[in-house]
């Protein structure tokens, strides 16, 4: 079994395959974990990216998990770890990107540590320390009304700084678009000038591909990095790895096609129109009256949904299904002032976990899982602890190969999107990709 080049720590499921889609791109082995597997279980791969759901957990659980994850992968010979995060930064004052980023340089007795969460493919950008979401700053995009993790300011040496740690005297500086297009030998004399300075962390402009192939290179020798998937587009060269097809094939696809969608973002509202609009099968998933006070609620909606879906697939064997909670800002605002933030959100997980392994116990096993809460609990209810990572869909969301014991010994494919991620015509495009 060959060393492990590279560790991948990621905060939700659908980052982690975005991340893992990235690097399987750039001609690297990956198999994606769910959570953080056993020592005996690693697998035979050039990067592993364990998939955390500590996004929104408690600070102390993130972090927890965190490190436990970072112990997993070094106890594995991984040289550098790789910490990812959005491309949208999602967090709150309190993380929890900071604190676990303090916690993983602290394990790692990390003196300095680069940032970024440009992703130019999905219109993610940084320049001067700020944030871009396609044209408009972070705090201009649809992100600021986001449920859990509004983001209200673009300015990422600000967001970050507020998040560490004042005990640990921690400082921010910015490696800017100037020190960057100049090359990977000007970005390491510009990290250098700011650790002389005393910043321990640096937010790294980047607005193309070749911008982060040049923070990539100066990153060789660093032991931590934070980044989204973007940043990955550069390393596997620093171990003379190149892009190979065969590093992305998947067994052959077949049985039902599904979709579950839990998320509120814009670019997922407009997948679900499309996908209605164009004669898909769709059922509305009502969170209000999942709220009745017993697990009875949730059954009932579960069984309603398996024998619809069962109705729509002997009609057509290779249709669509799509269950969706997806709604404008303002409906999810109202759920949750009758709600609560965290028990809607709880209960929308739960049903549509449920349904979920209803649909794929039918025979679906095609699956798109939309939202990184969602994708996380309908993974955890599938059992599924291991991904093989296929061809991409769209920039950041590939096809993966799965094995489930809902599913049985042939497996399933499965699709993480994150909510902001995708064009509009995405799930109807999804499944004649992988065909």
């Amino acid at each position: 079994m060959s060393s492990l080049l590279l560790g991948c720590i990621a905060d939700d499921f659908t980052g982690a395959t975005d991340l893992a889609n990235t690097l399987a791109r750039a001609g690297m082995r990956v198999v994606q974990t769910i959570g953080v597997p056993d020592d005996t279980s690693r697998p035979d791969a050039d990067a592993v990216v364990v998939a955390l759901k500590s996004r929104t957990a408690a600070v102390s659980d993130a972090v927890a998990q965190s490190v436990d994850a970072c112990r997993w992968l070094r106890r594995h010979g991984a040289g550098q770890i790789y910490f990812k995060v959005c491309s949208t930064f999602d967090s709150t004052p309190q993380g929890n990107i900071g604190p676990v980023l303090e916690a993983l340089m602290d394990e790692l007795a990390c003196a300095f540590c680069i940032v970024t969460p440009a992703f130019p493919e999905t219109g993610r950008t940084v320049y001067q320390g700020h944030l871009f979401v396609g044209d408009s700053l972070l705090n201009d995009s649809s992100m600021r009304d986001h449920p859990l993790t509004p983001m209200t300011d673009a300015n990422l040496v600000r967001v970050l700084e507020r998040q560490l740690s004042a005990g640990k005297g921690r400082r921010v500086g910015l490696i800017n678009l100037r020190h960057v297009a100049a090359g990977a030998g000007q970005i390491r004399e510009r990290m250098a000038e700011l650790q002389s300075q005393g910043c321990s962390l640096a937010i790294a402009d980047a607005v193309t591909n070749d911008d982060l192939t040049r923070l990539g290179a100066a990153a060789a020798d660093l032991p931590l990095i934070c980044a989204a998937s973007g940043l990955a587009i550069g390393l596997p060269r620093n171990w003379g790895i190149t892009p190979s097809a065969t590093a992305a094939l998947l067994p052959p696809a077949d049985g039902r096609r599904a979709i579950v969608s839990g998320s509120c973002s814009t670019a997922t509202n407009a997948q679900v129109a499309h996908f209605i609009h164009s004669g898909g099968a769709a059922w509305p998933l009502d969170p209000l009256r999942l709220d009745a006070g017993s697990g009875d609620a949730l059954a009932a909606q579960a069984d309603e949904v398996a024998a619809w879906a069962e109705r729509h697939w002997r009609a057509g064997p290779h249709r669509a299904v799509l269950v969706y909670s997806t709604a404008r800002a303002d409906d999810v605002q109202a759920v949750q002032s009758r709600l609560g933030a965290q028990r809607a959100g709880g209960l929308i997980e739960q049903a549509l976990a449920r349904i979920a392994c209803r649909l794929v116990a039918q025979g679906a096993r095609q699956l798109i899982l939309a939202g990184g809460e969602t994708s996380g609990a309908c993974i955890g209810a599938l059992n599924v602890t291991r991904l093989q990572i296929g061809r991409q869909i769209d920039p950041g969301v590939p096809w993966c190969h799965a094995h489930s014991p809902v599913a049985g010994e042939k497996g399933m494919h499965v699709a993480l999107k994150s909510g902001n991620f995708g064009a509009t015509d995405f799930f109807s495009r999804a499944f004649t990709t992988l065909a």
